[in-house]
């Protein structure tokens, strides 16, 4: 359940296309490290691309760097969530109306929640790795990059309460932090678009 999102079981899903590859007699599948590219194909390759590959791209394309734009954002055990301060809703009750838990924030504790955030200890960009210079993606910025342009930058971005009730209070919320399942039985929750480089200690003690 995502309400407008599109939202899968990631183990589910990756089981379920592989077992389709697998039933495809004009596929093959070879399992095995490459590092050169076939020509004509399409290479699909993430964050661990190996370095032999990485410069057979590199040379093929012509250009000295590449960058690959993905963003961590946590994801909670359920059992840790007090349900008791979270109500079950979708933005404009799409999807099956109530499929996210929201965490509904008053203006105070936004606002310490935004400080607490632009204080936490983050990776800093390049530090130790060169590959980790960071060109931003304007769709994909990290919560505390976000919160860094301005105070009510997340209000506007993914702590938006427009389109959510607070059951209890009638009201949207002053600004809301949405979590979504992310596995089939319900026992693990993302924080939506907390994308963050923030260290485990500071998302611990922040999120």
């Amino acid at each position: 359940p995502g309400g407008a999102a599109l939202a899968v079981d990631r183990v589910a899903f990756a089981t379920g296309v592989e077992r389709r590859l697998l039933a495809q007699p004009n596929v093959t599948v070879v399992r095995g490290e490459v590092a050169e590219l076939p020509s004509p194909g399409i290479v699909a390759t993430g964050p661990l691309t190996s370095d032999a590959l990485a410069q057979a791209i590199v040379a093929r394309l012509g250009v000295q760097s590449l960058a690959f734009y993905d963003a961590i954002a946590p994801i909670v055990a359920a059992e840790s969530l007090d349900q008791g301060r979270l109500f079950r809703a979708s933005r404009y009750g799409k999807g099956g109306g109530d499929d996210y838990w929201n965490a509904p924030l008053t203006g105070p504790e936004y606002e310490a929640f935004v400080a607490a955030l632009l204080a936490g200890e983050q990776f800093q960009p390049g530090a130790g790795h060169g590959f980790d210079q960071v060109a931003y993606f304007e769709g994909c910025l990290p919560v505390e990059e976000m919160a860094a342009r301005g105070k009510q930058t997340l209000r506007f971005g993914p702590m938006k309460p427009v389109g959510l009730t607070d059951p209890r209070t009638g009201r949207e919320p002053y600004a809301v932090v949405q979590l979504r399942q992310e596995d089939r039985a319900g026992q693990m929750w993302n924080l939506v678009g907390f994308q963050t480089r923030l260290k485990i200690p500071a998302q611990q003690q922040v999120f």
